[in-house]
């Protein structure tokens, strides 16, 4: 537990902590220098988005793999470039960069095929526990945040870069705690921007 960012409201403080802790513990782990490339797949969604202005953050140059309907909200989050989902990501993601990405993160739970998108011996981050196999001496680097549950500093160092304005704080929508169910089911639809956030305080049993 760590104190909230300053103004934000507890709806915004609650989509912080597990999404930015995945993108910060992703790009550890991939531990690129700043100024290298590092592609993002699903860079609109909660924990894409936070990876992207991390990444940003870190000094890194973005290209973000995204639809055509969430084009601008990735270039409002800092995307250096966007790619546009037209036929597959290796096929799409290569016709930018012929010899594949340094580093990418599979927001978008692509898995294997996400794997042609990644340069010979670069970093693929898996959120969703997949962990191969691999091919072309790609590395898997598999991130849950549950690791840093406990990590007292990191989740500080999240919470005052969101006070800065460096993360952006996304609310894709506020339900009632009766709800529940109906947020899992937009969740499991996918498509949603943003975190859906249950209220617990005005719950309408």
């Amino acid at each position: 537990m760590v104190p909230p960012p300053a103004k934000a409201t507890f709806p915004e403080a609650a989509t912080l902590l597990l999404n930015a802790v995945t993108a910060r513990l992703s790009l550890d782990a991939i531990a690129l220098t700043p100024g290298a490339t590092l592609v993002i797949v699903g860079a609109a969604g909660a924990v894409g988005g936070f990876a992207l202005e991390t990444a940003k953050a870190d000094g890194l140059t973005v290209l973000a793999y995204a639809s055509d309907a969430d084009h601008a909200a990735v270039r409002h989050l800092g995307a250096d470039q966007v790619v546009l989902r037209h036929q597959d990501a290796a096929t799409d993601i290569r016709h930018v960069l012929p010899d594949g990405a340094p580093a990418l993160i599979d927001g978008a739970a692509f898995n294997a095929p996400a794997l042609g998108a990644v340069a010979d011996g670069g970093a693929l981050v898996s959120l969703k526990g997949w962990t191969g196999p691999t091919e072309r001496g790609i590395t898997i680097h598999p991130i849950s945040s549950f690791s840093a549950a406990t990590d007292t500093a990191l989740l500080d160092r999240l919470a005052r870069q969101a006070e800065r304005g460096e993360l952006t704080l996304r609310v894709g929508d506020l339900l009632p705690a009766s709800h529940a169910a109906e947020a899992h089911q937009r969740l499991a639809a996918g498509g949603v921007r943003g975190r859906l956030v249950l209220d617990f305080a005005n719950p309408q049993w």
